[in-house]
Formats: C-alpha cells, structure tokens, sequence
C-alpha cells in the first residue's frame, strides 16, 4: 500500500453534501496532496507565527499547518459551527458514521491535516494518522496518545536510547501544540468565513489544554482500565 486515503463525507440538515478526501503517503504518513496554486494571505509564515516555530521565512514563507487547511477552509467555510450533519467516513476499510455537529466534524478532519502537514510542532502526532479515530473523545484522546508516546519510548529503548516514562516529552509537545491552535484559531479568524472552522481548532485545544492536566494528575481518570495488571 503507496497511499493511505480517509474520506469523509458530509450531510447538512438543507441537503448539501460535501466530500473530502486526505491523502497520506501510507509510510511517511505526510500529506501528499498538492498545494494550492494560489495561497491566502492568512497562511504566510509571520501572519500570527506560533511563539515556538522553528520555521523561517526565507526556507518557508507559508505555515505548512495554514496550507494544509486551505482546500477545507474554502469548502466549509460558509458552515456555522452548531449546524447539524450526518459525517460518514471511509478508512481502512471501514466506513464510520455519526450524526453530530460541523465544528465537530471539521475538528477531526482539521486535526488529521494539521498532524501530516510538515509542521514541526505537529510532527509527533503523525503515528496517530496510522490508526486515526475519527469524532474521537477526550478520553479516547488521551488513551491513544499516551499508548502512541509510551510505544515510542519502547522503540527508543530497542534502540538504546534514553526512554521518558514519565511522558515530560508528552507533556511539553502537547503545551507547545496548545499554542500552535491558538495561533491556527488566530490565522482563521483573519478570513471571511462562519466560525466553524476556528471553533473546530478551539475543540482540537480543548484536548491539547487536558493532556498535560491528565499526565500531573497521574492519568487517574484512565487507572480503572487497567485493574488487571494492577492486582
């Protein structure tokens, strides 16, 4: 398998239907659709710059993250955030459906691109892509991202490297991504379109603010899982 595509198609309560298809390569798990040809003024690098890029403007004059969300901006830019849709998708064979809202739909799909577009304060999240969940739920969030971090320190142990099981690592990726949806909130604010799709970045920050609160909390809200191994 070359390419790995997830497509989501949307239902609005009027009768309009959308389809959007992403497109990954299946082992860089990197966006691999082309950028458009001619890029909004709200996607250069130094429009509301996160405080933690390390991307200049000479090597990159556009946010990749921005440019990622060019093709969903203009599509669903016209919805507001509580109109009701019926969300189908299709990924790895599966077709996963869900009556529920477009800031909530666009969240799941913003987030998808943002973590395959290039940034480097995304990069981390890509092993997610692999396995995405679409609409998932806060405590689906961090069940999976804490499982992705802790199989990564595993790797990095087989490779003798110094693992962190304390998940600092996480925690600090999570805080600097918290910053990274702001300024994505920022960026889109700055268009003409309704606000779903700034409210679905805010949805995404929503788990970005919980992670760290969850690790110092020691994932108490998760231990019931695992009374098995606990005994």
């Amino acid at each position: 398998m070359e390419e790995m595509e997830i497509n989501y198609r949307l239902r609005c309560e009027n009768g309009d239907e959308h389809e959007f298809a992403i497109k990954l390569d299946a082992k860089s798990l990197k966006l691999i659709e082309p950028a458009p040809k001619t890029l909004p003024e709200w996607t250069q690098l130094n429009v509301h710059q996160c405080l933690d890029c390390p991307l200049k403007d000479s090597d990159s004059p556009h946010c990749p993250a921005a440019i990622s969300l060019v093709d969903l901006a203009e599509k669903f830019g016209y919805l507001q955030s509580h109109v009701k849709v019926h969300t189908e998708i299709d990924i790895n064979e599966k077709t996963i459906s869900a009556d529920t809202t477009a800031q909530r739909a666009l969240s799941s799909m913003v987030g998808l691109l943002m973590a395959t577009s290039g940034c480097p304060n995304t990069e981390f999240l890509r092993p997610l892509t692999r396995f995405h969940i679409p609409l998932a739920d806060e405590e689906e969030t961090i069940y999976r991202s804490v499982s992705m971090y802790l199989l990564a320190q595993y790797f990095r142990l087989s490779e003798e490297q110094t693992p962190d099981l304390a998940l600092s690592g996480l925690t600090h990726s999570y805080r600097i991504l918290h910053r990274v949806n702001q300024s994505m909130a920022d960026r889109l604010r700055t268009t003409n379109h309704e606000d779903a799709g700034v409210n679905a970045v805010i949805l995404l920050d929503l788990f970005a603010k919980a992670m760290p609160c969850s690790i110092e909390k020691s994932l108490d809200e998760l231990r019931y899982l695992f009374q098995p191994y606990l005994k």
